[in-house]
């Protein structure tokens, strides 16, 4: 009996083999194992975005209240990808609101997947999180009524500089101060509008943040925006990414090929454009072109002239 059964499972065994190699056996695909990022998406069928109300032109609520930006654009191609990746054509995306202060809780937490705003990826925020590669470079400055007496950092003695909390902003300025020795006071807003709130009813005398987010409030702020300047004194240097969590190298793999593939299709400087110097949802625009540090970035990663 027992010697029957082995030539049935032999002969079974040769069968299958002969189908397999004639093409009418499939063999079973190999299971791929999802790990961090990837597996929870899969698992919950759902990605989070986080994204900035007041950060234009990253990130930021148009008229009708829908999240919009640059960042935005370039976290839903990511998401395309991801989508891809696990499975899920059909990939449900959830949008989060941050802050300056809660959004790298928010993604070390796990409440988001991709912070999609105007982040600095500087070497103490790499410790906490990780970045993608650099879509932005900007400068902080400062913003002053066109009427002020302020004409550079210099003249900030006794006077109050408004900063968001959080940003990197609010350190360079700190250090600054303190190593100019200029008896500045800074004073906080919750997000960049409250901020900016601060210089416009008179609470502050200037406001420190990024260079193309002051350019974005005055655009924002209509013929009211007429009424400020931006000071061209540079003191810091801000490399923004979108923020994923570290350790996490299957993610990170998904976000540099979703980078390098919108860099060699050039999708990468029509994304630019459209935020930074085509009409704006508003009506405005920035007229900001892209910068020489920015363009040789973007064609290390693959964007060809």
């Amino acid at each position: 009996m027992l010697a029957r059964a082995s030539s049935a499972r032999g002969f079974a065994a040769l069968s299958l083999g002969a189908l397999a190699l004639l093409g009418l056996v499939t063999p079973a695909p190999a299971i791929e194992v999802l790990s961090g990022t990837l597996k929870k998406v899969r698992e919950s069928g759902a990605i989070t975005l986080g994204y900035r109300e007041s950060s234009l032109p990253f990130s930021f609520l148009d008229a009708t209240g829908k999240p919009v930006g640059y960042a935005l654009d370039l976290c839903l191609e990511v998401v395309d990808d991801v989508a891809k990746e696990v499975g899920l054509p059909n990939l449900a995306v959830r949008y989060e609101p941050v802050t300056s202060e809660n959004r790298i809780p928010a993604v070390v937490s796990g409440k988001i997947d991709l912070e999609c705003g105007s982040t600095t990826a500087n070497p103490e925020r790499r410790r906490q999180v990780a970045f993608s590669p650099v879509t932005y470079f900007s400068a902080t400055k400062l913003l002053v009524r066109r009427d002020s007496p302020v004409k550079s950092y210099r003249d900030l003695a006794d006077r109050k500089v408004a900063v968001t909390a959080g940003t990197t902003n609010e350190g360079a300025l700190r250090s600054l101060f303190a190593q100019l020795k200029i008896p500045a006071t800074i004073v906080t807003g919750r997000d960049h509008a409250e901020s900016f709130a601060m210089v416009k009813d008179g609470r502050a005398d200037a406001l420190g943040l990024d260079d193309v987010l002051l350019y974005g409030l005055l655009a924002g702020a209509g013929p009211e925006g007429a009424s400020f300047k931006v000071l061209p004194d540079k003191l810091s240097f801000e490399p923004y990414g979108l923020m994923f969590r570290k350790d996490d190298p299957d993610f990170a793999g998904v976000v540099a090929g979703t980078f390098g593939r919108l860099a060699e299709s050039r999708e990468l400087r029509w994304l630019y454009e459209k935020w930074f110097l085509k009409r704006l949802p508003n009506g405005e625009r920035l007229n900001v072109p892209m910068s020489d540090e920015l363009r040789t970035n973007f064609q290390v990663i693959g964007l060809q002239d």
